[in-house]
This record gives structure tokens, sequence and C-alpha cells, in this order.
């Protein structure tokens, strides 16, 4: 029997656009050019949706309560947010990939995974190819990674931003990992780096000395990405059919809310069981959704939209309670409220792809 061939080395790319709804609106307005900007409302109980580069430079960052960002940059522009803007300009972006491949995995409006293997240019020089493309037709500059995974290839679209590329090639792979610090891990959230660094993992190359027993003891169904990512490892494919889930609920009250507290109260019952859903998943996700009904059974929806996924419990609450705040006071009696987060991706990488396996 002859012997089959091994599968051909794959080439992903990941394109990750920069500051994204900051830097529209900078190049929209000439006036906020070189200026701190951030997307979203500056009232006290807003939220940032997208930060400028100019001020990141002050700690400024997306999902960053409002009154934080402008007591870290007293300077900082507010501008409301174009969503129906960001997605035409999206649009224009998905043409130009569509270029080069048919296999794009949009992971929300400004980023994708790109499979170009089947293509006989380099990937480096297809990425190269896209940057220009994206920057001749938006006026907006791109960072991409290229790699032989799409966990290596979303790292290293982040490690020369912005509007910078990074190639790691298969032989560069064992050892980029090994040196870098596990609270840059795709999938590795805030919480679990510490917990890490208590355990005395502070890079690849710690996670990767550890057994998988070792970690399935303290990290569980997430112990088999973790073992993965320490190798360099990741079989997940470019779904070209990604699809958008959500997780929400919805509570139908037994009398008319019109009284505020009652309406803020209420809210926070149907947060919990939501959150309590979105944490059994262990997902976050880019975009909020608060639905009123009222008593005559017309209905309201808000939504808000991030380029970070919501990913912590207080976090998600608050944008909830602030999206309802902004109705209120009510004109009617409300019978329902729902909240939703969609756009969601996977806390643990791993989750999203039960078919990665062990490739040792």
């Amino acid at each position: 029997m002859a012997d089959t061939a091994p599968p051909p080395l794959r080439k992903i790319i990941h394109v990750d656009m920069d500051a994204f709804f900051a830097s529209v609106e900078q190049r929209d307005n000439p006036e906020l050019r070189g200026k701190p900007v951030a997307v979203g409302g500056s009232k006290a109980r807003g939220v940032v949706a997208a930060a400028s580069y100019e001020a990141r430079v002050f700690g400024v960052r997306s999902a960053m309560p409002s009154v934080t960002a402008a007591r870290l940059c007293p300077d900082l522009i507010f501008v409301k947010s174009r969503f129906d803007v960001y997605r035409e300009v999206s649009a224009e972006i998905r043409d130009i990939f569509r270029r080069h491949t048919d296999l794009i995995e949009p992971l929300s409006l400004d980023e994708a995974y790109l499979d170009v293997t089947a293509s006989e240019r380099p990937a480096t020089e297809i990425a190269k190819a896209i940057r220009r493309e994206i920057r001749s037709a938006t006026n907006l500059t791109a960072s991409a990674g290229v790699s032989y995974n799409k966990f290596l290839a979303k790292i290293a679209s982040d490690q020369n931003k912005p509007d910078g590329l990074c190639v790691i090639r298969p032989e560069q792979g064992a050892a980029f990992v090994a040196e870098l610090p596990v609270k840059r891990f795709h999938g590795v959230g805030p919480v679990t780096a510490r917990k890490m660094v208590r355990l005395g993992i502070e890079t690849g190359a710690d996670l990767a000395a550890q057994s998988f027993e070792f970690l399935q003891a303290n990290f569980g169904k997430s112990a088999r990405y973790y073992y993965h990512a320490a190798r360099g490892v990741d079989d997940r494919p470019v779904r070209p059919s990604r699809i958008r889930k959500s997780i929400g609920a919805e509570r139908t009250f037994s009398e008319d809310l019109s009284d505020e507290n009652e309406l803020m109260e209420a809210l926070g019952r149907v947060t919990d069981a939501v959150w309590e859903r979105i944490a059994g998943n262990d997902a976050a996700g880019r975009t909020v959704t608060l639905k009123v009904k009222f008593a005559d059974f017309q209905q309201i929806t808000r939504a808000r939209s991030f380029e970070t996924p919501v990913g912590e419990r207080s976090l998600f609450e608050r944008i909830g309670r602030d999206l309802l705040a902004r109705e209120l006071p009510v004109p009617k009696g409300v019978r329902l409220l729902g909240l939703t987060l969609s756009s969601l991706t996977s806390r643990d990488v791993a989750e999203s792809d039960a078919q990665m396996t062990l490739g040792l």
C-alpha cells in the first residue's frame, strides 16, 4: 500500500485593522488626527468602544468606563460611534481579502483569518499585498501576522502594531512560543494569567514544562488548549462559514414595570441568568443588546459593540445598565426585559474547535 503524503504546510494570515473604529473617525475628520480619540459615550455611565493610539499612550482602552478614560486622559475627545460606516469599510476590506482567497473567517468587523495554502504565491507576499490594497482603498492601516496556524498568526499580527507585519516560520515557532509571556497567549485572560503566574508559569516554556495531568488538575477543560498552545500546535481550520452565536435571556413580568429602581433590579436578575450561561460556555462577546417590550407589545432594542470582547461580568452588567438608563424614564409600562451577548468568541480557543488533537 502506497504511503499517504503528509498534508501540505499551511499558510495562514491574520489581518487586524489598527484601532479600526477610532482610525475611521480620524480619517473622516482631519481635526481628530494626531489627537487622543475615544469612540463611545462620554457620560458617567458611558463605555469606550475603541481608542486611538494617541489615547492608548495614556492607558485608555476599549471597554473602559468613560469616566476612567477621561481621568487618564483629560484631553480625550469622545466621538459617537457610526457602525453603519464601520460596516461599509469592513465590506470593502472583505472584498480585498476575496481577491486572494475564498477561505476567509471573519472574527469581527476589523479582523479575519485567511488560509492561502492553495496559492502558489508566498504568504508573506500576499499579506504585504493585502495591507497595501487596504491602505490604497480605505486610507487606513492594517497589521498582519503570517504563520503555519491560526494561534501563531493571530499573535504575530499583534507583534508589530500598528501598521506592521510579522512572520513566524515553522522553524521559529517553538522558540517564539517558548519566550512568549502567557498573558499574551490568545485564550488566556487576565484572571487565568495571574493564576498561572502564581503556579510559576510565566512563559510558554514554563507552560510546556507542565504535564497534561497538572494542567488538567488546575485548569480543567482548558488544559488541552494550553498543552497545545505551549507547543505551537493548532490544527483548527479557517472556517469560512463561521456561525455567529449569541447567548441571552428574557424575563416577562407578572405586572408591568415603570419604576426605575424596579427596572434596574429586574435587569439585574436577567443579567444573572445570562451570565450563568455565558460562564458555562466560557464565552466572551463583542456586542451587548438590550430588548425592552412595553405593555402594548411594542418593543425596542439597543446595542453596543466593542473592538475587545466583553468577558467580565461586571463590564457586561455595566453596559446593560447603561443601555437601559438611556431609555429612562420609560414612556409606558414594561412587560419584558431581555439581554444578549453576541458576536461570541471563546475564552478558551480550544472550546471553539473540539476537533483539535494533541499533535504529538
